[in-house]
């Protein structure tokens, strides 16, 4: 497990979403979850979302995965990226865990990169939150100010800002980290061989949660009520639209987002939604509850796929929301909904403080067979 050395609460109230902040030894001892090799091989998987920046010449190149061979690129102006590296590599998970902090559906992934000398993906902005901890090797980074900076595409598949004066400028070593928050232009180039480990945290803005909630209402056939002018005058002006036509307008799209239940319902099932794919396999043959229960009892944890996104709602303790789908509990438990959603495993013990345990394993069951909980 990694500690984490910070004050968090100094923190969230002067640096998150405010400035970037370098925490140096943020990681103490801190030991790379993976190593180049194994990132390499992950970025040859099908399922697996990747990328190779280079720059040979000073011309910038990027492809998407999956990759057949390395070889090729000699020793210097490449990185490789893999996306939702935790869903697929339980260590790199755990370096997650410190920054549980942050509410859970504001996470994002963990974005692992391995860099050769002057390897980077250049200078750029980021519409997210992200910690950036440096594994091995050492690697400059540049961090500016969030002013407004023109940004054009070195390559149709990278986008790059103008230069920037730096407000952060430091040689990363291993288990220093870098916070960097929304608008704040970026860059890295490794110094010699590295690994980089981004926690991210995403920010949904009103376009994509309205485009969210709009497709909510056509893939569930959600009536929604259709706009009426009984009222209607006589109109001299045949193409003006009248002020009270367009508040009513707009009352009508209020009506669908003031609907508290359906807000949730579509809130919880978008952002539990996973973004990348995740590593589940489904049982075959199904597990029985008492199976579930024998194994338990055994001291065998039930552990939660990493990656998969598990929500609730504060003071509604019977539903919850996992990978896009709407679960609910016999009867209403606050632990047995926070079991689910704030930890990591499930363990006999848990279950002795659950109201309902018969009703709690009967679900944990189901999730168990779909693949989303697993035993070792």
């Amino acid at each position: 497990m990694y500690q984490l050395n910070l004050d968090i609460a100094h923190f969230l109230e002067h640096y998150w979403q405010k400035r970037p902040l370098l925490i140096k030894g943020g990681f103490t001892d801190f030991q790379d979850p993976i190593s180049p090799d194994e990132l390499a091989g992950l970025a040859m998987e099908e399922v697996i979302e990747s990328r190779l920046v280079t720059r040979f010449n000073n011309k910038w190149e990027a492809a998407h995965g999956p990759f057949e061979s390395y070889d090729h690129l000699g020793e210097e102006n490449w990185t490789v990226l893999v996306q939702a590296c935790n869903h697929w590599a339980p260590e790199v998970n755990e370096l997650a865990l410190p920054f549980q902090f942050i509410p859970g559906w504001r996470f994002d992934d963990v974005m692992v990169s391995f860099s050769t000398p002057h390897g980077g993906v250049g200078p750029h902005i980021d519409n997210y939150d992200v910690f950036i901890t440096q594994g091995q090797g050492k690697r400059h980074w540049r961090v500016g100010d969030a002013k407004p900076l023109n940004e054009f595409a070195a390559h149709a598949a990278l986008l790059h800002c103008e230069p920037f004066e730096a407000i952060i400028d430091v040689i990363m070593e291993p288990g220093d980290i870098l916070y960097i928050p929304p608008g704040f232009p970026h860059e890295g180039y490794a110094i010699e061989p590295s690994l980089n480990f981004s926690v991210g945290f995403r920010a949904p803005d009103a376009k994509a949660l309205i485009s969210s909630f709009a497709d909510h209402l056509i893939d569930n056939e959600i009536r929604t009520e259709r706009y009426g002018d009984a009222d209607l005058k006589p109109r001299a002006r045949h193409g003006e639209i009248q002020p009270h036509e367009l508040h009513r307008l707009r009352e009508l799209m209020q009506q669908a987002l003031d609907d508290k239940t359906l807000f949730k319902e579509w809130f919880g099932t978008m952002i539990s939604e996973a973004k990348h794919d995740l590593d589940v396999s489904p049982m075959e043959p199904d597990y029985s509850a008492e199976e579930v229960a024998d194994l338990l009892t055994q001291g065998e944890p039930a552990i939660k796929v990493p990656g998969l996104r598990s929500v609730w709602f504060s003071g509604e303790s019977q539903t919850c929301y996992i990978d896009g789908e709407a679960w609910t509990l016999p009867s209403e438990d606050a632990a047995a909904i926070s079991l689910l959603c704030d930890k990591d495993m499930v363990t006999q013990a848990d279950m002795v403080e659950l109201a309902d345990q018969a009703g709690f394993l009967q679900l944990l069951t189901r999730l168990v067979n779909r693949g989303y909980w697993f035993f070792n």
